[in-house]
C-alpha cells in the first residue's frame, strides 16, 4: 500500500479537498453517498467504469457518459451536468495533476463548466514529480488505451511508449497540467490504495 499523507498534503495546499481509502469498494460507496439527485457527466475512465460508478449512480442521478450511450448525446449532456467525474492519467507528489485527451472533452470538463469536479485515481497514478507524471500519461496510460481502443498507431501496435505519431487516429492531441486546483467549482481528489485504470 501507498502511503498517500504526502501526496495529501500537496493536493490540499493546491486547493482540493481529498479522501483516501483503502479499496475501491469504500471509494464506490463513498462518492454513492455524496452524489444524490444530481446530473452528472462521466469522462472516458477505466478507474471510473472500474469502481462501477455508473451502475450505483444511475440507479438515483441522471448519469450521461459516452461508454454507456443512450441517445448519441451524452458528450454534451455530460459536458453541461452539474457534476463531473473522471480520473486522472497521472499526479505527481507535488499535487499536480496530468491528464490527455484524443476529443477534448474531459479535459474541458476536468477544467470548467461544473458545480463539482470528483477526480478519482489508484495508487499506480502517483508520479514523483511533474514531469514523470507527463512521462507516465504519455508513455504508460495512452499506449495502453490506445491497445483497449484498438486504434492502429505505432504506441498502440507495440504497446510500450508515445511515437509522437502523425496517426489520424491518435488519441492523445491535448495535455492538460492542473498546478492548482481551478477557480469556479469544488474540486474533490478521491485517492484510492489500489491500481485502477491506466
Amino acid at each position: 500500500m501507498m502511503d498517500f499523507t504526502k501526496i495529501k498534503a500537496s493536493l490540499e495546499k493546491n486547493g482540493y479537498s481529498v479522501k483516501v481509502f483503502a479499496s475501491s469498494a469504500e471509494a464506490r460507496d463513498y462518492l454513492d453517498g455524496e452524489i444524490d439527485g444530481q446530473t452528472v457527466g462521466i469522462g472516458g475512465s477505466v478507474t471510473v467504469e472500474q469502481l462501477g460508478l455508473y451502475d450505483v449512480l444511475s440507479k438515483h442521478n441522471e448519469v450521461f457518459w459516452h461508454w454507456r450511450p443512450k441517445d448519441g448525446d451524452e458528450r454534451e449532456k455530460a459536458k453541461n451536468a452539474g457534476v463531473y467525474i473522471s480520473s486522472v492519467n497521472g499526479i505527481s507528489e507535488n499535487g499536480e495533476i496530468v491528464n490527455i485527451d484524443g476529443t477534448g472533452n474531459r479535459v474541458a470538463s476536468v477544467t470548467y463548466g461544473h458545480e463539482k469536479v470528483y477526480l478519482v485515481a489508484g495508487q499506480n497514478k502517483i508520479a514523483p514529480d511533474l514531469e514523470a507524471a507527463i512521462f507516465r500519461a504519455r508513455n504508460v496510460a495512452a499506449p495502453l488505451n490506445a491497445k483497449r481502443l484498438g486504434v492502429k498507431t505505432p504506441c498502440a501496435v507495440n504497446g510500450d511508449k508515445c511515437y509522437d505519431c502523425s496517426s489520424p487516429s491518435r488519441i492523445c492531441k491535448s495535455l492538460s497540467v492542473l498546478w492548482r486546483a481551478p477557480g469556479g467549482c469544488g474540486y474533490e481528489v478521491v485517492l484510492v490504495e489500489e491500481d485502477l485504470g491506466y
